[in-house]
């Protein structure tokens, strides 16, 4: 906009102030979009805070949502060892009940070296006699692989060559001798335990000749071995004898991984798998909480401070109602199929008539988890054979509906939003461009009388000044 001045001249007129005035005038079109776009950037953001609490409740449901999820098992551990010869832990899906894993191996990983009759007295020994020579080795029953020296190739080369390929193989230099007088020797270590991946050198045409010369076993290639059960034969009891190639055993018992840390031949574990009400009460008391903040949200931002007369940002919206009301029917319907529990109240939901939150009753939970689990279980869970869709099912359900793509209230209101807010936008960019126009006329006219009147004055000066002579 071009800088046009008033020379005001006397004339009593501040033509620049008239013009602030009159575009301050033509701007309140624009000061009341401008609110209305702030108001619906403040709804949209806080709908998607709304979202991000329903996502958390959401996900607290899941865990409810299944029996596998639902259940939680506790698993105790004990020994009359020094050694801690295991630990183990838990799924949920663990079979429940008392067992004897007695450790007798670990597993471990075939180590072969290269004879001490071969050792060389320097990393950089060239170990190829002639103009060539190949290192051939085979990890369990896969394939062989082999590794070409040319005619300087030391043994750090051939390490270096090995552990290239990763193979399920790695090598390394041991030094046998002193500090004054090494003598490196070729160490190859399986990668993985067990019988199965012990290592085998199939061809070794380098001067250390670990074929015609043969290898030091530094650890031999073994499975684990556990015995489940004790052996009572005036009992009639027989543990059962496990091999595995590793020390993570994850099909002993079912659901549990046991994770071997040292043979006890003696002393027996004892792992005790069982049922973990509190972790379930905690899952259920995670829920309610992730309910809670939801209401409270909502009730936040829908009242009217009658002593500040500030609004809510949701006063006058209908969705915060219909998104309160989906989940209250979710959480408190009344589930059909079932008997002994078919709504939340009979296991101490209880909602609160000041604000319509959930307090929950643990004395009462702790009852019903005690006296009937699997009832209140059902009362969650979708359970596939019954067809029954307890409360974290249908909770999900209906967050899942109101952010629908298609039809979802939640999605259709932030879209809606989103392109109100692109409306205003537009309107106030297309608005301020007129005003700016606007201005510039209004300056341009004043220019003109502001120096027309400054005409008229110096005329009037020059007459009073001829009829004054």
């Amino acid at each position: 906009m071009a800088n046009i001045s008033f020379g005001g001249l006397g004339n009593g007129v501040d033509f620049g102030q008239v013009v602030e005035l009159l575009v301050q005038v033509e701007r309140q079109p624009i000061d009341r979009l401008t609110q209305r776009k702030l108001t619906a950037q403040s709804k949209l953001t806080d709908f998607g805070l709304l979202g991000g609490r329903l996502t958390s409740l959401q996900s607290a449901a899941s865990s409810l949502r299944t029996k596998l999820s639902f259940d939680k098992t506790q698993i105790s551990v004990t020994s009359g060892s020094t050694k801690t010869p295991l630990t183990a832990t838990a799924s949920s899906g663990a079979a429940q009940g008392s067992y004897t894993v007695r450790v007798n191996q670990l597993a471990s990983a075939h180590q072969i070296a290269s004879k001490s009759s071969t050792a060389v007295s320097s990393i950089d020994t060239d170990i190829v006699s002639g103009g060539s020579a190949t290192f051939s080795f085979q990890v369990g029953s896969g394939s062989i692989q082999t590794v070409n020296l040319d005619s300087s190739a030391t043994v750090e080369d051939l390490k270096n060559a090995i552990n290239d390929l990763g193979a399920g193989a790695s090598a390394s230099l041991l030094n046998t001798g002193t500090e004054a007088s090494p003598q490196y020797r070729l160490v190859v270590s399986s990668t993985d335990t067990g019988q199965a991946n012990a290592v085998t050198i199939t061809a070794d045409t380098t001067d250390l000749d670990t074929v015609g010369s043969g290898v030091d076993t530094y650890q031999a290639a073994l499975d684990s071995e556990v015995e489940l059960g004790v052996t009572d034969v005036g009992a009639g009891t027989q543990a059962i004898t496990i091999n595995r190639s590793s020390n993570t055993l994850t099909e002993v018992i079912s659901g549990v991984t046991l994770n071997l840390q040292a043979a006890d031949t003696v002393n027996p574990v004892n792992i005790t798998v069982s049922q973990d009400n509190e972790s379930v009460k905690g899952a259920i008391s995670n829920f309610v909480n992730a309910y809670n903040n939801v209401e409270s949200f909502i009730n936040e931002r829908k009242n009217y401070k009658v002593e500040t007369k500030e609004r809510g940002v949701f006063v006058g919206e209908t969705l915060p109602r219909s998104v309160l009301s989906r989940l209250r029917e979710a959480v408190f319907s009344e589930i059909s199929g079932l008997t002994t529990y078919t709504n939340a109240a009979q296991i101490g939901f209880e909602t609160q008539t000041t604000d319509g939150t959930i307090q929950l009753n643990t004395t009462t939970l702790d009852a019903a988890l005690s006296q009937n689990y699997s009832a209140v279980r059902e009362l969650f869970i979708a359970n596939p054979t019954t067809g029954t869709n307890g409360i974290a099912e249908l909770l999900i359900d209906a967050v899942d509906n109101l952010n629908d793509i298609e039809s979802g209230a939640l999605h259709l209101r932030q879209q809606g939003l989103t392109d109100t807010i692109a409306d205003f936008t537009a309107q106030i960019d297309q608005k301020e461009t007129r005003l700016v126009r606007f201005e510039e006329l209004l300056r341009i006219k004043f220019a003109n009388l502001d120096g027309l009147l400054a005409s008229l004055q110096s005329q009037q000066d020059q007459l009073q000044a001829r009829l004054g002579q």
